[in-house]
């Protein structure tokens, strides 16, 4: 059970025919719109009514763009979602009522959680980002950063309170639709904790190893990659690529951006400034690009594309963030919002990236000037090479795999 933009349900196609190769009955519970990604994956569907994507253009959507910090993003984005998840409820309880085990992404974990005990079926997490408070480091949905043990403890526990908040009007009349006791959000995080619910997180601890005070049950297992049925590009995209230098991607997946065609601009100019040929894909954001040495595109599999690439330019959502490392090309990460800031420090530190161009500070100066590096200094793009061929090495779905055979699923 997964909500949220095609990040956040795409690395679950993959895993869900991973398990169903393993035998087991799979069924992806999630926003309509994405149906086509099981295509032929042997993975079922279960749709939600709600369309991220139409939610995000709303009126209120479009108001994420007017707070520019992580903490107002953040509550703005609380305060969307909670007008949401009542919606899907009829239909997350509908197909649980099928199920022997619940996983449930980090969005829907509090509700489906509540769910599962109704229901009296095990569940388990499988989250994509490193949500559970740590002395580490800043919570990623806040942009990531250290701010000492002690704040980065306090602001994680805080961003928990505000994802228990998101079903704070919804768990309890689910609570008692299933004949569970009433009990404060807080109270049933805190009995999760103490029972040590299990969850796996789907990114490799060659990237952010496993905080070393979380507490018992937390995995960091290995990422999980989406399904493709694709085993070659689009003719003509791989015309385009073999049509002379390797060239570079810009994308920025899911993120909408204020104004697209000035963007789309600036990304011309610095690639051309740079002496660079691009791969503009339009996502969500409508980014679109012109010229012989320039090619727009929708939906290519990152896992077909970004190994021709010279480098990747992305706004490090944790699915393209893992595809750029998986394919062992150097990025230049372009944050836009939440934890976009988090990855984009690990692709600095692991030497994989020269530097950051926040969306909001992005010149052509700017990103000329890392694509410069990125794709002319080989200490880039040979860290890359050797941590890309580690990551492909892994296998994060046999933990998942491990974890439901102790369950008995």
């Amino acid at each position: 059970m997964t909500a949220g933009s095609r990040g956040d349900v795409a690395p679950y196609t993959g895993l869900g025919h991973r398990l169903a190769r393993a035998g087991h009955e799979v069924t992806l519970v999630t926003h309509a719109c994405f149906e086509p990604l099981v295509a032929g994956s042997g993975v079922r569907f279960h749709a939600l009514p709600v369309d991220p994507r139409a939610e995000l253009e709303s009126p209120r959507g479009r108001g994420l763009h007017r707070s520019s910090s992580g903490a107002g993003k953040l509550l703005r984005v609380v305060d969307l979602a909670r007008r949401l998840v009542g919606r899907m409820t009829e239909d997350l309880l509908t197909a649980a009522r099928d199920a022997e085990v619940l996983l449930l992404s980090a969005s829907l974990a509090p509700l489906g959680h509540a769910i599962a005990e109704g229901l009296r079926v095990p569940s388990m997490g499988v989250y994509l980002q490193p949500l559970d408070a740590t002395g580490e480091f800043a919570p990623p949905v806040l942009g990531g950063g250290r701010w000492g043990a002690a704040a980065n403890r306090l602001a994680g526990h805080g961003v928990s309170v505000a994802v228990e908040h998101v079903f704070a009007a919804t768990v309890p009349g689910v609570r008692a639709r299933l004949g569970l006791p009433p009990v404060r959000s807080g109270t049933a995080r805190r009995a999760r904790e103490r029972r040590q619910w299990p969850v796996h997180h789907g990114f490799s601890p060659l990237v952010v190893p496993r905080p070393r005070d979380w507490r018992a049950g937390l995995t960091v297992s290995g990422y999980w990659w989406p399904y493709a049925t694709e085993e070659q590009l689009p003719d003509e995209v791989g015309k385009f690529i073999d049509a002379g230098p390797a060239p570079v991607f810009v994308g920025l997946g899911s993120a909408t951006v204020p104004d697209a065609a000035r963007l789309s601009a600036q990304v011309v100019a610095a690639l051309r400034r740079a002496g660079l040929r691009g791969v503009i894909q339009r996502g969500w954001g409508g980014l679109a690009a012109a010229g012989d040495d320039m090619l727009t595109i929708d939906e290519v599999p990152h896992a077909l594309l970004f190994p021709r690439m010279a480098a990747v330019v992305h706004h490090a959502g944790a699915g393209t963030t893992a595809a750029g490392l998986r394919a062992g090309v150097p990025a230049v990460p372009v944050p836009v919002q939440f934890d976009a800031g988090f990855w984009s420090a690990r692709l600095v530190a692991l030497g994989v990236a020269p530097g950051v161009v926040p969306l909001r500070r992005l010149t052509v100066d700017a990103l000329a000037s890392a694509l410069v590096r990125a794709t002319r200094e080989p200490g880039y793009r040979e860290r890359a090479r050797c941590l890309g061929a580690r990551i492909r090495d892994e296998d994060g779905a046999a933990p998942v795999l491990a974890a439901l055979d102790r369950l008995g699923g």
